[in-house]
């Protein structure tokens, strides 16, 4: 596909109206030095100058679809505590409504706190639980998704952090609501629930996720390797296509008819923090948008590779696709 119609149809993003459904995680980042060390103990001592909030998880995946241009709703469920009011705030702040958020009493907002010194990760500590929410919990988000999709979605997407929001139950009905509506649905998965999305229009684990799901670590980021892995994927959990995520090695989209292996773009990597939320999003939108399968790889591997060239978590822009697809294409 040339160069002007990429730019035409991710033009298109502007129209369409996406659900996010998943963990969300607040992302905080204390950003200092590392000068000496500790005569307590044999370790370094963190010098703090600053903290920054940002958004994570799902709560980025929305970020990334809107920065994209489409409109977008995040259904999760954050705690009763300061970190859930932040996530809240960052919404407001990014123009993101949080009305769908589910306020739990019984569970903590999932934080994972970055020390940075120099731009270098010294150290991640997370807070959080990681349990599947409890049988009432589950009903008032099926309940909330229930009533959003009284609205018109073009895609729905679902991000899955192992956090414990997404359950069994909830993302079979959701799929189940889905295909009633006619309304195609993108995964980004993990290992708990990796065989619960039987159905999905777009299965998007990374290699790790992959070969962790299909307890197979002698898979390899080759295209016959990788048809076979989807060959027994779906045997186990039929979806309409899968997009595996490669690093280094670019991605392999195919529906068991077709199948494309893109190379990654030689790039200065600073940090792959949040690139698979900004590879989701880009490839939901694409989907919503009905991209062959061939385009959807491509602008989703330009958008997660630019994402790594930044540290810490960032949100692509519909402005920053276009120019990745200019320099590329």
């Amino acid at each position: 596909m040339s160069q002007s119609s990429l730019i035409q149809m991710v033009s298109k993003f502007r129209s369409l109206k996406i659900l996010v459904i998943g963990d969300v995680i607040l992302d905080a980042y204390y950003h200092g030095n590392v000068k000496r060390i500790s005569p307590e103990a044999p370790v370094p001592v963190f010098d703090l100058t600053t903290k920054e909030f940002r958004l994570g998880g799902a709560a980025n995946v929305a970020l990334n679809i809107a920065g994209l241009g489409a409109e977008v709703m995040l259904c999760s469920v954050v705690g009763d505590d300061d970190a859930g009011k932040r996530v809240k705030e960052l919404m407001e702040e990014s123009g993101l409504s949080n009305k769908s958020l589910i306020t739990s009493e019984q569970r903590p907002t999932s934080i994972k706190t970055r020390l940075m010194s120099s731009s270098t990760h010294v150290i991640r500590v997370d807070e959080e639980s990681t349990n599947p929410l409890d049988s009432n919990e589950e009903k008032r988000l099926i309940a909330q998704l229930n009533e959003l999709l009284e609205q018109s979605f073009d895609a729905i997407v679902f991000q899955d952090y192992d956090k414990g929001v997404l359950t069994k139950n909830t993302i079979e009905w959701t799929i189940n609501k889905a295909k009633q509506l006619g309304i195609p649905t993108a995964v980004d998965p993990k290992k708990r629930n990796f065989f619960s999305y039987a159905g999905a229009s777009l299965f998007k684990p990374n290699m790790k996720e992959l070969t962790e799901g299909l307890d197979d670590d002698s898979i390899k980021a080759e295209a016959n390797s990788l048809k076979n892995a989807f060959d027994r994927l779906t045997k186990k959990m039929p979806v309409d296509s899968a997009f595996f995520t490669l690093s280094e090695h670019g991605v392999f989209i195919t529906n068991g008819n077709e199948a494309h292996h893109i190379s990654a773009h030689r790039r200065i990597i600073a940090d792959v923090s949040g690139a698979g939320d900004t590879v989701i999003a880009t490839a939901t939108c694409a989907l919503a948008s009905n991209m062959p399968l061939k385009e959807i790889a491509s602008i989703s591997n330009l958008a997660g590779g630019w994402a790594c060239q930044f540290p810490g978590v960032v949100s692509i822009t519909l402005d920053h696709l276009t120019e990745e697809i200019k320099k590329h294409f």
